[in-house]
């Protein structure tokens, strides 16, 4: 089980101000990330760690010699223009960096007092700077987790019964394409593809005229295993460096006529974006949770994905939202509208069983790999983690604050998942927001 510490008490304060009842990025937080200041010339990509409203530079603490240890070491493998070093070392590293910047951010400390002095070198306004993908990704993996979300398909489908014999057996997942996952901002243009459009019997080559999006939890791995030697799910969390919020897009009629039998392809490899920042286990450890008991008649999973210290401890309790800021929303100065909540605790399978399956084969997982989890649905329409649930297979409207209806997400509009662990006695952290705008594709 994750450990708690002085790090995560709630009457730690930090000495950069904009930190103490942040909605994201509390000291009680301190998420990895990659960035460079935007309108510095020649400034470079590196490590740093989001505190309020500003990054902490883990390269200028390194040239201020603020480090020392295991946290020294991590500090200076996040120097570099990717975490994948870093994330190549393991859990003893990270937790030691966290707990160092952690003391240099909070306020009387020892260490602080050698800190604050350097604050115009140690940190930048996250306004100010562009934030990078966190590490190359070499593999993208997303599961099929989240079983309402699931089930609501095989209804859509007319599937009797509607989910597949396997699923309460295998956690399900598909290769997904990594060269396509972006950070947090960047514009997901419409894909072509081949589609049969309603009321028609043959298909024609255009750009998606049902594009979704997916409320998922993104999963980046640390160090990996040697190919051929399976991780079993009693050791599965180890290997998992921290999460993000995923949005993996979906032009669900190029997906529904592309798909038999082998699964999606151009529906899925168009588009994919995370968060930008890392949250680490560490981070994460107030809002551990049990997996949920499995519904009376499902089978237990088989002995390779059972481990009861994971089904005790293995499953996060954070609430998930999604959000839509149209462009008519914009004109009238309106806020985003959140259009769905959900949590964490409805995924059927838990993350040390995913990377278990991955590997019993024999796969070999890298470092700077990532697991999407699959579209998070609860059991009652508002907390649908997809528009195609939402509206029934854009069979029916949501009527948005601005008077706008939508069936399926419409070129200009931005979509914004959020995440936040919230626990009584314990200060809330956020992931940050995960979001893009669809625009017009090519031709």
């Amino acid at each position: 089980m994750l450990q708690l510490d002085e790090t995560h008490h709630t009457h730690r304060k930090s000495w950069v101000t904009s930190a103490n009842g942040h909605a994201d990025f509390p000291i009680q937080n301190l998420p990895l990330g990659i960035f460079s200041v935007a309108n510095a010339k020649g400034d470079t990509p590196r490590g740093g760690v989001a505190i309020g409203d500003e990054v902490f530079d883990l390269k200028a603490a390194c040239d201020a010699q603020l480090f020392s240890g295991d946290a020294e070491k991590a500090a200076r493998a996040a120097c570099a223009s990717t975490l994948n070093d870093l994330m190549a070392l393991g859990a003893g590293p990270r937790a030691a960096l966290r707990k160092q910047v952690s003391a240099l951010l909070a306020e009387g400390t020892t260490e602080s007092g050698r800190a604050q002095p350097l604050a115009a070198k140690l940190l930048h306004k996250i306004a100010d700077c562009k934030l990078h993908l966190p590490a190359k990704i070499g593999a993208f993996t997303d599961f099929f987790a989240g079983i309402t979300h699931a089930e609501n398909g095989g209804k859509r489908r007319g599937s009797n019964p509607p989910l597949s014999p396997n699923y309460k057996y295998v956690p399900v997942a598909y290769h997904s394409r990594a060269s396509t996952v972006r950070p947090a901002g960047t514009p997901v243009r419409r894909p072509n593809g081949q589609r049969v459009v309603d009321g028609e019997k043959l298909p024609t080559f255009g750009p998606c005229l049902k594009m979704d999006f997916e409320l998922e939890f993104g999963i980046w791995i640390g160090h990996g295993n040697t190919w051929g030697d399976p991780i079993p799910t009693s050791k599965g969390r180890e290997h998992i460096y921290g999460y993000c919020m995923l949005n993996d897009w979906s032009a669900r009629d190029i997906q529904r006529w592309e798909s038999q039998p082998l699964g999606p392809f151009l529906s899925k490899n168009f588009g994919t974006t995370i968060s930008p920042w890392i949250i680490t286990p560490e981070a994460l450890a107030p809002f551990q949770a049990a997996q949920p008991p499995r519904p009376e008649g499902d089978p237990k999973p088989l002995p390779y994905l059972w481990d009861d210290a994971d089904q005790r401890e293995g499953q996060f309790d954070l609430e998930i939202e999604v959000l839509i800021h149209t462009e008519g929303m914009r004109s009238k100065g309106m806020p985003p509208q959140r259009i769905a909540v959900s949590n964490t605790k409805h995924l059927y399978w838990t993350v040390a069983q995913m990377v278990a399956h991955h590997t019993c084969g024999g796969c070999s997982l890298e470092s700077g790999d990532i697991f999407g989890s699959g579209t998070i649905s609860g059991p009652t329409p508002e907390n649908y983690g997809s528009i195609a649930e939402l509206t029934f297979d854009g069979t029916r409207d949501i009527t948005l604050s601005s008077g706008e209806t939508r069936r399926w997400v419409q070129d200009g509009d931005d979509i914004y998942l959020r995440a936040h662990g919230k626990r009584e006695g314990y200060a809330a952290i956020g992931f940050g927001d995960c979001f893009a705008r669809m625009v017009a594709g090519g031709r």
